[in-house]
């Protein structure tokens, strides 16, 4: 019998595995149905969280919230841990998305004792293992809270450019598929696309019309790796004037058509 349960829709996922099948899983702006914890214990890279990107190093814990769009280099010297809590998930965790950088020892290996108690349970058949893995959960939850409350006061108030990108980043998530260009969605947040464009090069370095390319490009990409749909319904599904035009923007940004992206291994 197949377990339905919250639970069952948990894992832990080292960081380097979760490019495999291509970087572009992780690099590509896009955003998850369930919260996501990064725990990030050697190297460095960026991450984009919201529309505005930032360096993270060692012991960095980021937690993003379903629906918040995101993207992060994941290098061959970069190891950690990554928390999915699946879509059903009844932990109290944050509302919003949080970069901390953990620099206290003792809270560090306090993470890193609850992520392996975490697995140890999960991956036990000793009586109660279910409700022990939920409670280290809850801790996940309770540690996460602390932290975020105790960076409180070095924490930036996000500007009126961080927050415009935000917005614009929550907006695109919802609409990515509509075909709206970067001209709609600057009408639909009271700006100019000029304006919109600027905020988003200030914020992470890149017009809002590559953020805008690159989460239709990752929607393409997992539809043409995970399915069987055919090249000219993604194109449709994904507001694409014509496959015509569908299979030219695919190519530029990634180098491969369509159809060669989905022959290759």
């Amino acid at each position: 019998m197949q377990d339905l349960s919250p639970l069952s829709q948990l894992r832990l996922v080292a960081i380097p595995r979760l490019a495999a099948g291509g970087r572009w899983r992780v690099e590509a702006m896009r955003s998850l149905s369930e919260p996501c914890f990064l725990w990030f214990t050697k190297g460095q890279g960026r991450i984009t969280l919201q529309g505005q990107t930032r360096g993270y190093t060692a012991h960095n814990a980021i937690f993003i919230p379903p629906g918040v769009m995101h993207g992060f280099e994941a290098g061959p010297q970069v190891f950690g841990t990554a928390v999915f809590f699946g879509r059903d998930c009844d932990v109290t965790l944050p509302k919003q998305a949080v970069h901390l950088r953990i620099r206290e020892a003792h809270a560090q290996q306090e993470l890193n004792l609850l992520l392996d108690s975490i697995l140890r349970e999960m991956t036990s058949e000793v009586a109660a293992h279910d409700r022990a893995t939920r409670h280290y959960l809850g801790l996940l939850g309770v540690w996460l809270e602390r932290q975020a409350k105790k960076a409180e006061p070095e924490t930036a108030k996000p500007d009126a450019t961080r927050r415009l990108v935000a917005r614009y980043t929550a907006l695109l998530e919802r609409d990515f598929r509509s075909g709206m260009g970067v001209a709609d969605f600057a009408a639909a947040l009271g700006v100019t696309p000029t304006h919109l464009t600027r905020c988003c090069k200030a914020a992470c370095g890149r017009p809002a019309s590559a953020l805008l390319q690159d989460r239709r490009i990752f929607e393409a990409r997992r539809l043409l790796s995970e399915t069987r749909i055919p090249v000219a319904h993604i194109a449709a599904s994904l507001g694409f004037n014509s496959p015509a035009y569908f299979t030219r923007a695919f190519q530029h940004l990634t180098g491969k058509s369509p159809t060669a992206f989905r022959r290759a291994p």
